[in-house]
């Protein structure tokens, strides 16, 4: 999608239950799911593609450092409202322009998928990690036909990176909703 049209998504961004996380049950699941990978807070985050700043929000309330990225300046100008705690940029995710070696943690919600190279995209992220960093991917090959499946996405993590562990997040409370399709977060460790 073009910059413009994600700019006209952003009003109704969070209105989805895993977008806005609006729902105490959908906004507890993440936080469980996401504290029990993390480092503990005060770890420096590059939120790649972070939308309208959910999750940094999420991220910034546990006392996390968060350096939100993301292609559309309305998405962008949404979370730094959210979370004025955290630092965001417009860029591009597939070539972030964030220092590097300088983050514990890179996340990345539904956007490697959206990249036109997701390996090169993946191996840039890479590149603003500290050494003994880690990455943390939620992906998903959705009913629509978009996204890329957990045999891809690996297939990209160890093409960079030794360490690619799998988590299935079928349940709905992540999602707000039955789903069928694949969802997962793929957790990456040196």
């Amino acid at each position: 999608m073009s910059r413009q049209a994600w700019d006209q998504e952003a009003a109704t961004f969070d209105d989805e239950p895993d977008h806005g996380l609006k729902q105490p049950e959908v906004r507890g699941a993440w936080r469980r799911l996401l504290l029990s990978v993390l480092p503990e807070a005060p770890a420096r985050v590059a939120d790649l593609g972070c939308g309208t700043g959910t999750l940094a929000k999420l991220l910034v309330d546990e006392g996390y450092e968060v350096d939100g990225l993301d292609f559309s300046p309305e998405m962008v100008r949404r979370a730094r409202i959210k979370a004025p705690e955290a630092t965001f940029v417009v860029g591009d995710a597939g070539a972030p322009n964030l220092s590097p070696a300088a983050y514990d943690v890179v996340l990345s919600r539904h956007v490697l998928w959206a990249m036109p190279d997701p390996a090169d995209a993946f191996a840039r992220w890479v590149d603003v990690l500290k050494p003994d960093g880690m990455v943390v991917l939620i992906e998903g090959s959705w009913a629509t036909g978009a996204g890329l499946t957990a045999a891809d996405s690996t297939r990209i993590v160890r093409s960079v990176r030794d360490h690619a562990e799998v988590q299935p997040l079928p349940e709905a409370e992540y999602w707000g909703k039955e789903i069928t399709d694949e969802r997962y977060m793929i957790v990456s460790r040196r």
